[in-house]
């Protein structure tokens, strides 16, 4: 799909640095919660940008968030919601979250999946508070991942 979601603008790879450099800002608080390397921080992004839907929001012509979502058959799982740390507290969070959830009827699916760091309670309540419930949490020793979903 091309165009426009919500307002979104649909990411191409001429997007890579400016799509790099807002995850860079974005996670760099999380980063110093959980003490290592967030996860969308270990990805290429040459690769998100070739195998995932991504989809970007700006603000007077800055890049200030991102959805990013893997069309899976069975549901539509939200690799990453991420938002600048200029344009937090903007709803625009709010607003990329209510994008996936457009998508996903798009796309027939009635289930929404993503996944955080349990350490970022945060993000683990803001999720909870809208509608995603806790499927599981996996602890491998180095990360304690918090799985949530949400039925549409």
């Amino acid at each position: 799909m091309t165009g426009t979601l919500a307002g979104l603008r649909r990411a191409g790879m001429d997007d890579r640095g400016a799509l790099e450099a807002l995850q860079r800002a974005a996670y760099a608080a999380n980063a110093q919660i959980i003490g290592r390397t967030p996860i969308p921080m270990e990805w290429d992004y040459g690769a998100v940008l070739r195998d995932w839907e991504v989809w970007l929001a700006e603000r007077d012509g800055v890049l200030a968030g991102a959805l990013i979502l893997d069309l899976r058959p069975d549901d539509l799982y939200i690799e990453n919601l991420s938002v600048a740390p200029a344009a937090q507290g903007s709803g625009l969070g709010n607003r990329l979250l209510a994008a996936a959830e457009i998508r996903a009827g798009q796309l027939g699916r009635d289930t929404l999946r993503l996944l955080t760091n349990a350490l970022l309670v945060r993000n683990v309540d803001w999720y909870a508070r809208k509608g995603f419930a806790i499927e599981r949490i996996d602890d491998d020793g180095s990360r304690r991942i918090t799985h949530m979903v949400r039925r549409l």
